[in-house]
Parts: structure tokens; C-alpha cells; sequence
């Protein structure tokens, strides 16, 4: 624009993205005191609002220094300008009340404390000298304390702790990176820690004391509830082998894995193997739980055996919150243990505990002692899981703290919808125009207590991103809660049930920002899913994009006797699979010898008989069954737990030899991916005294090779070249390598999930976006 006679102009910016509680508005005051504009900068319902005037030249240079240089955390997705007559104000850069009007705005996630909080938590000289909650605005809660939007102190759960004359000048002062950080505190005015034991003869404590006697009792092998951000966590040495042991038996977690806290990056290594790639997502400002290699040979502390049993992997994650440091220590206390046990505060099929007292009552028999304290956890929020590929992307396996509620960008628009995901590992979805929004992790639906967190999170997610739903998506299965749930969420709205198999394609494509124009083919192999013939379906191939889909392959169906209660024995899925193919149950199979007389006696007769015997053509339940023949695992105490113990089998022989087990592929129209050739090979091999491990190897080489094949042929009939790997079964790292190299190879474009999970914690994203792009035909 031309300058007026004055040389001024005067601008005003609407700043959209992740703009609120992270420092935007303190950058913003910084950035136009310094080029000596006036005007002022607040939080709107929409995001930012900017006025700034000043020499033209100036105005410029803030404009471009605010899009191309924004706050650490700030995430901007949009600047809207508009030119306004000069006022000839010359006071000085405010910073207005944030305007309490509708709109939408982006809520960063909660962020690991800053090396700066650090320092000043070790710093004998300043005031937040061991202050439990020091904070800024660089770090620390935000999802979890945000009550309302806009997100200014009053709408967060600190609104109850008024800030004492020393916090509130820090925010108050421009010059300080407290300024208008919503959290911030001190030991005078802030939320106080308290210890709060089960055991006789232990008093309470408070503050530091509450600290030290918490550290004291996990040296001592006890296990102590701590409250974090999003929930409590039930802790212990992780390398106290009674502790652990003790843990697992109290919180009935079978032979489940438990994610470890280190004390540090050094605690970490002397663990686990880490690359460049896995020690930046360790230490990334997330702070999630990254799966590791162990040591075999270990200098320093060694992990409890029963802390990940029967896995060449541990889940390890540092300290992401003041709490965690100190309870680790500073330098000069009391030693204590440098690796925890970090596992949800909870009981086995149940939402994460984040109420107080829900804690002292359901947490009791657990815990010996809670360490607590008395600021609000607005929303549940556990911990984030991923591992890291040798080619360095992330495959987020759990996203919440840390990714929640960071919007994911859709390809196409949708209409205001919630997604309300499936049955296990259940996340909610909203989405509107071309965004969507996770909810943290909830678990599986079977509780009711799970199904009211569901409720719970669902409206805490609308309420900070103001999407009100005009429509309700759902799995299509007619026994799931979510789905019962959605029925009744949808009672004045339309609701729309998506298959199972096209959810997960679908949120590949989006993940990868395909507009549907061009299907793809999409390979989903899970555990179960609801399919069109009303059997169980799990080992699809589906060609597909938003509106629809054609089911070009599937494994082969065999029996699931005893439905969902089976899965729990792999040695039943194995001898189902043997008579699916014809095969006999000889003596001398580790599956046949697994079951008792009266077992296999019983199952013959429901085989021959088709009671409580429903088709699958479940990949994960092939993999049980494999897991069995192969001698690995016969029972399984939780979920893919044989699936995942033959992965790690198959590691240890991964580079023995390049034999790959044979499928076959029969049929017109719809071809069936047989596992009888494979089946009998790999029992061959087993008499001649091959090892599990190559089995397992072999077997993994063969699925693999067997979906590249079905993808060739579906590429000569349709001319498709791109192919989403998702569901469940692509968290095996060894298959999705596998697979991967072998379909870029003979030249296809390979959509893997990154952060996104490719298991039903993603699910709600596919049911957002063929629910919401298209008049689905399904409407109740």
C-alpha cells in the first residue's frame, strides 16, 4: 500500500495455528517494541489478533519476521492482513485481555520442561530452587490444564492458585520469558506436593520431605502412585527384580511389557541401543516412550526380568516434568533408583486414574504410597509410544501426551464430524473443514469406567476446538461399545458406520494427504473386523479410496472356535487352522501337545460341528497360530502377545538364510491368499529340526512375499501403483520392513503410517474422513 502523508501505516494480522500458550503474545509485544511500533497483540476465539502501526518499512519487517519466524512451539497455519486507516497512536506495544468470542484456535500439547526450567530447578540461588512446577512459556502442561478456550489463566486448572507479587510481575514483564505464561508459579502461590502412604508406621509429607520419602521407599522396593500431567503412574526400581515382580502380580498384567523412566540420556544408553534417530525422539520436547533394542551386555544397572519378558525390546522414555526430576534427585541427595517403572495408574482394563481421590480408592492394594498433589488434571492424557525405523521416519504406536491436541492438515475438507474410533486402543476424532483432532489415548471399551472417559474426552476435545458435530461416525460392528456409544451420541443427528478395513486405508490416505481422486490399493491386516458377510474379517486387501472400496484378496478363512475368548490360546487358533487345511494333529506338534485330551477333544467337536466357530480371515490370528506351531507361544496372557514373541524370534534369525515360505493364491474375482502350502512347509522344517527363530523368519519373508505378489496382480488389472500398508498387524517392525522393501522394489509408492497409528488408535481418522467427505449410504 502507499504510506499517507504521515509515512505511517497501520495493519492488522489474524494469526491462526497453535498460537495460544506458547509465548506468541510476549514474542509478538518483544518483536514490535523493538522496532518501536505501536498498536497491540490478544487472544481471540480465532487464534491472534495483531494491530501494529508504524514507518511502512517497519510494519513490512514485523509482518514478514512474525510468518517466517514464529515462537518455538507456536505452529502457524495461517496470517489473514487488512489495512486500516492510522490512528496516529504513538504509546507503547500493548497486550490486550483476550476477547472471550467464538471462533477456533490451536492448543499446543503439553511439552517437557526446558533446559532453562531446568537450570533454574537446580539453582540454589534462584526462587524455584526445587519448585516442582516451574514452568514457562516454552514448557510444560497445556492440554492437560486447559479448561476453555481461549486459553488465558482462568480458563486452565491453575485459575484456583492466584499468583503471588513476585509471579505476577514475571508476568507482567515483556522482558521475561514467564510473561503471559498461564501456568507459571513459585513455592509461595503454587500447587504444593504431598505423600500420602498405605503402610503403618509412615507419616505424610509435603513438598521436598514428600519428595525424599518417595525416593527413599522406591529404593527401598516399594511402589509409589506419582501424579503427572495427564494421570498417575504406578512406579518402581526397574531393576529391583522383587519390585517388578510384585507390580506385575498386584496390577495382574500377565507378561505385558512396562515402559521405563531413565534418569537420563547416559541411564538410557547403558540400557538400550540407540541410533541418532531414536536419541533425538528420546529427547524431543514429547518426550514419548521409544522402543528400543537392549543390551545383552550391560555396564551399570540391569532391568529386572520381568520387566519386559520374553522381548528383545524395552519401551524407555526420560523425565518430562519437574516432579520426575527431582524424584530422580538432584546432585547431593540421597541416592535412588535411575531407572523406574512407568506404567499407567490403573487397574487391568481401565481408563488411566486422574482424579485424587479415585486414586486413593482405586489405586489401593497397588500402590504403598501416592505421591500427589493439588492442581487439577483437566483431561486424561497417557503416555505417547513409537518406535523409530532404520531409515530414521517414526511410526507413532500410541499418540497422546505430547501430540495431543495437535491438529493433523486433511487433504479434503470434512464436515463437522466425530469419529468415535473402535473397540481397543480407542481415540476419538473430531474434525471440521481441513483439520482433525485426536483425543489422547483411552484403551480398550470393554469398562464402563472407559466408556465415561470416552464421553469425557469427546467433550473436552469440542470444547477446545469448537467443533460441534453435526454428524457421528462409527465401526460398523453391531456388539462394539464405541459403536452403542455412537448410537446414542447420535441421537439428533445422522450417524454413519464405516467397515473396519476401509477406516484403516482411509487413514493412511489421509495421513499422506491423498484426495481420493485415485484408489489405492490397500493392504490391512489386523486382528478382527467386522466384514460385509458378517464373519470376522483381518487379512484384507481391499482396493479403495474415500467413497468406497472393492475387495480384491483376502487370507483364507479358517474357524475362530470360541470367538474372541479363543484368541487367548494359540495352540486352539493353530489346530483351527490344521483343519481348515486339511491338515492332521499329529503328536508330535507343539500345538497338539499344548492342548489338553479334553481340549482338543472339545474342539474337534465344535470344528466338525460349527459351534461358536466363526469364519476369519484374520492376519493376526494366522500369526497366533504360527506363533503356536512353531513352538513359541501356545497362551497368551494379553493382546498379540504370541504375535509378538514370534517377531522376536524371527529377529534372532532374521539374516540366517533368504528362504521364504510359500502362499497360495487361488480363485476369480476375489482371490484367497492360501496358508496351507506355508503351513506345510513350516512343519516340514520343524521335523527336520529347524529352530523357531528361522521358522518365525521364514514365515514373516512369506507373508510378505505373498502381499508384493497380490499387489502385482492388482497393479496388471487396474494400474494402481500405490499401496497403504496399515492395521495392527504393520506394527511389526520386521513385516513392515519386509513388505515395504520388497513392494518399492517392484516400483510402488509405499504409504507407511508415521504419526498416525497404524492400529485402531487411527481407526477414528478413516471413519472421519469417508464419513465426512461423501453421503455414505450407511445412515441410521
Amino acid at each position: 500500500m502507499t504510506a499517507p502523508a504521515t509515512g505511517l501505516v497501520r495493519r492488522r494480522l489474524t494469526v491462526r495455528g497453535t498460537v495460544q500458550g506458547v509465548g506468541f503474545r510476549p514474542y509478538v509485544h518483544r518483536l514490535a517494541a523493538g522496532l518501536g511500533l505501536s498498536g497491540f497483540v490478544g487472544n481471540t476465539g480465532d487464534g491472534v489478533l495483531v494491530e501494529v502501526e508504524g514507518p511502512a518499512d517497519e510494519v513490512d519487517r514485523f509482518c514478514l519476521t512474525l510468518a517466517e519466524q514464529p515462537p518455538p512451539l507456536a505452529a502457524v497455519s495461517g496470517i489473514a492482513g487488512e489495512d486500516l486507516p492510522t490512528t496516529g497512536g504513538t504509546g507503547p506495544f500493548a497486550i490486550r485481555s483476550t476477547e472471550r468470542a467464538g471462533g477456533r484456535t490451536q492448543l499446543p500439547p503439553d511439552t517437557a520442561t526446558c533446559a532453562d526450567c531446568l537450570r533454574d530447578l537446580a539453582d540454589r540461588a534462584d526462587r524455584r530452587h526445587r519448585h516442582p512446577f516451574v514452568t514457562c512459556t516454552h514448557c510444560g502442561p497445556r492440554f492437560t490444564v486447559a479448561t476453555g478456550m481461549p486459553y488465558d489463566r482462568a480458563a486452565t486448572t491453575m485459575a484456583g492458585f492466584p499468583m503471588c507479587p513476585a509471579c505476577s510481575r514475571e508476568y507482567g514483564d515483556p522482558a521475561d520469558r514467564r510473561f503471559h505464561a498461564q501456568p507459571v508459579a513459585c513455592p509461595g502461590c503454587g500447587p504444593r506436593l504431598t505423600l500420602i502412604p498405605a503402610l503403618s508406621g509412615l507419616r505424610a509429607a509435603r513438598d521436598a520431605n514428600a519428595l525424599a520419602t518417595a525416593r527413599a521407599l522406591l529404593a527401598a522396593g516399594r511402589i509409589v502412585a506419582v501424579k503427572g500431567l495427564g494421570g498417575y503412574h504406578l512406579a518402581c526400581d526397574a531393576t529391583d527384580d522383587r519390585a517388578v515382580a510384585t507390580l506385575r502380580r498386584r496390577k495382574e498384567r500377565g507378561g505385558k511389557a512396562f515402559a521405563v523412566m531413565c534418569a537420563d540420556l547416559a541411564t538410557a544408553e547403558r540400557l538400550a541401543v540407540l541410533s541418532a534417530a531414536e536419541r533425538a525422539a528420546l529427547t524431543s520436547a514429547r518426550r514419548p516412550i521409544v522402543l528400543l533394542r537392549r543390551r545383552t551386555t550391560q555396564d551399570g544397572p540391569r532391568l529386572a526380568g520381568q520387566v519386559c519378558p520374553g522381548s528383545p525390546q524395552v519401551g524407555l522414555m526420560l523425565p518430562y516434568t519437574p516432579v520426575h526430576t527431582l524424584l530422580f534427585g538432584l546432585p547431593g541427595d540421597p541416592p535412588g533408583p535411575r531407572a523406574l517403572v512407568m506404567t499407567s495408574g490403573n487397574r487391568s482394563g481401565e481408563p488411566i486414574v486422574t482424579d485424587d481421590a479415585e486414586a486413593l480408592t482405586r489405586l489401593a492394594g497397588l500402590a504403598d504410597a501416592w505421591l500427589t498433589h493439588d492442581r487439577p488434571i483437566a483431561s486424561p492424557c497417557d503416555d505417547s509410544l513409537l518406535r523409530v525405523r532404520p531409515d530414521g521416519t517414526e511410526q507413532v504406536l500410541r499418540r497422546s501426551r505430547g501430540y495431543v491436541p495437535r491438529p493433523l492438515r486433511l487433504p479434503v475438507p470434512v464436515r463437522p464430524t466425530l469419529a468415535v474410533g473402535g473397540d481397543l486402543k480407542n481415540v476419538p476424532c473430531l474434525g471440521e473443514g481441513d483439520h482433525a483432532w485426536f483425543g489422547p489415548h483411552i484403551g480398550d471399551m470393554g469398562a464402563l469406567a472407559t466408556l465415561e472417559a470416552a464421553e469425557r474426552a469427546e467433550r473436552h476435545l469440542s470444547l477446545l476446538t469448537g467443533v460441534a458435530p453435526a454428524l457421528v461416525a462409527a465401526d460398523r460392528h453391531p456388539g462394539y461399545h464405541s459403536t452403542r456409544w455412537a448410537r446414542r451420541r447420535a441421537a439428533k443427528m445422522p450417524l454413519r458406520l464405516v467397515q473396519h478395513h476401509h477406516a484403516h486405508i482411509a487413514s493412511a490416505m489421509a495421513e499422506h494427504g491423498l484426495d481420493g481422486t485415485t484408489p489405492v490399493i490397500g493392504v490391512a491386516f489386523d486382528g478382527t473386523g467386522y466384514g460385509d458377510d458378517a464373519t470376522v474379517w483381518g487379512g484384507e486387501v481391499l482396493l479403495a479410496d474415500y467413497t468406497g472400496y472393492r475387495r480384491f484378496a483376502h487370507l483364507t478363512p479358517a474357524p475362530l472356535p470360541g470367538g474372541d475368548a479363543g484368541v487367548a490360546n494359540p495352540c486352539r487358533l493353530a489346530l483351527a487352522r490344521l483343519w481348515a487345511a486339511d491338515m492332521p494333529w499329529d503328536p508330535d506338534l507343539p500345538s497338539v501337545q499344548a492342548c489338553t485330551d479334553g481340549e482338543r477333544a472339545v474342539l474337534r467337536r465344535q470344528l466338525e460341528r460349527q459351534v461358536a466357530c466363526v469364519p476369519t480371515t484374520s492376519m493376526g490370528r494366522l500369526f497366533d497360530a504360527v506363533s503356536s506351531l512353531a513352538g513359541v507361544c501356545h497362551r497368551a496372557g494379553y493382546e498379540a502377545q504370541a504375535a509378538l514373541e514370534l517377531e522376536a524370534a524371527a529377529l534372532e534369525a532374521r539374516d540366517a538364510d533368504s528362504v521364504s515360505y510359500p502362499f497360495g493364491l487361488t480363485g476369480t474375482g476375489v482371490l484367497a491368499c492360501d496358508p496351507a502350502p506355508m503351513l506345510r512347509t513350516l512343519l516340514v522344517d520343524r521335523r527336520h529340526g529347524i529352530p523357531a527363530p528361522v521358522l518365525a523368519a521364514r514365515f514373516h519373508r512369506g507373508v510378505a512375499g505373498a502381499v508384493a505378489e497380490i499387489c502385482r496382480r492388482a497393479r496388471a488389472e487396474t494400474g494402481l501403483t500405490t499401496v497403504a500398508l496399515t492395521g495392527g498387524v504393520f506394527a511389526n517392525a520386521l513385516l513392515e520392513e519386509e513388505t515395504a522393501s520388497l513392494l518399492a522394489g517392484a516400483g510402488f509408492a509405499v504409504l507407511r503410517h508415521c504419526e498416525v497409528p497404524p492400529n485402531d488408535g487411527g481407526l477414528a481418522l478413516g471413519q472421519l474422513m469417508v464419513a465426512g467427505t461423501a453421503n455414505h449410504h450407511e445412515t441410521e
